[in-house]
């Protein structure tokens, strides 16, 4: 498996160092992305696909009062989130779970936003895994999505080459299988450096 593989899934110490990297490295994207999603200090949230917990973090300090759970399918990944938010776990605050986006371990109706930064390229099934999102989403709640790939550029295409199982959505992409799945008002951002976020509500 090479490095760069480690994006899909991180395993052993290639893969800690990748969630390291992508902790630091992923950083202003997703305070871009942040710009563009009001957040209640009582929110109740997840960070599906959340690899190493650096948007936990964010998240959690823009909901002082509120909770925020984390789902990846990595084992390091999750190990890293934990570690990375241990202090908001001890106070009950936070929780970190191993599993898949295909089969979210949560109540219909129990999320006010659900938050997928740089992950949904390797969902299995974008519209269904998207159905799941829309099932524990609260009416009225919000999906957001965020990726620095927005698959209209050449260098999406290398990306695809180098990762295997990496699929790059556009934006038509993604807001068709938001529909599929009921979501509606879905708001498209871009910016020039080739990232996206989309909003959506339930």
């Amino acid at each position: 498996m090479s490095f760069f593989e480690n994006t899909r899934k991180p395993v052993g110490f290639g893969g800690k160092i990748m969630v390291a990297m992508m902790n630091s490295g992923h950083g202003a994207m997703a305070d871009w992305g942040f710009g563009h999603i009001t957040i209640a200090e009582d929110a109740s949230i997840l960070d599906a696909g959340c690899g190493g917990g650096a948007n936990i973090k964010k998240l959690l300090e823009k909901c002082p009062k509120g909770i925020v759970k984390g789902i990846d399918y990595s084992e390091v990944s999750v190990e890293k989130s934990r570690k990375v938010n241990a202090r908001a776990i001890a106070a009950g605050r936070c929780e970190v779970l191993q599993g898949s986006v295909a089969e979210l371990p949560f109540d219909e109706n129990s999320l006010d936003l659900v938050t997928a930064f740089e992950t949904i390229y390797f969902w299995p099934g974008l519209a269904d895994c998207f159905r799941e999102v829309y099932r524990v989403t609260k009416p009225g709640g919000t999906f957001f999505i965020c990726n620095e790939s927005n698959g209209e550029t050449t260098k999406d295409e290398k990306w695809v080459e180098k990762i295997g199982g990496m699929t790059i959505y556009n934006a038509s992409q993604i807001l068709t299988a938001l529909n599929q799945a009921g979501f509606s008002d879905a708001k498209v951002s871009k910016n020039n450096k080739g990232w996206i976020c989309v909003t959506a509500r339930k």
